[in-house]
């Protein structure tokens, strides 16, 4: 089997994101200017996206293909795209996943940029999630 490749997607090739999206009927998307990394291998196994906010960046869209979950995807590949931003990385997640993102030096945090703030109490509305933030300084 050959090895897992993570890197960013160039912006050319954001359709087959939202190929790999759809196909595994997942809500995630590539929104605009969102840097999007990937799992490859040589197909995409797994992606994410990380989007420009003050201070830092959001992380969401993290999905790995079923067939390919608990072989580290995810954590391999929020690993390597967290070595191309500088400043703190923010995300929004269920409680049950607390633990693996703690495991990846994620902290919950309670104050988050405004326009994080906002998004966040307009999810809370329907969702039950969470706040982590994590310094890459």
């Amino acid at each position: 089997m050959p090895d897992i490749q993570f890197l960013p997607l160039p912006d050319v090739q954001r359709p087959l994101l939202e190929k790999f999206y759809r196909a595994h009927q997942s809500p995630m998307r590539a929104k605009g200017e969102a840097q999007v990394w990937v799992a490859r291998q040589p197909d995409i196994i797994g992606a994410l996206c990380l989007t420009p906010v003050a201070g830092g960046h959001w992380l969401t869209g993290l999905f790995v293909a079923p067939s390919e979950r608990g072989r580290g995807i995810a954590a391999g590949l929020v690993k390597a795209a967290l070595t191309s931003v500088e400043g703190n990385v923010w995300l929004f997640c269920e409680p049950e996943l607390r633990g693996f993102y703690q495991r990846l030096g994620f902290l919950e945090v309670q104050h988050l940029p405004q326009e994080l703030a906002a998004r966040l109490a307009r999810y809370r509305q329907t969702k039950r999630l969470i706040s982590l933030v994590r310094s890459t300084d």
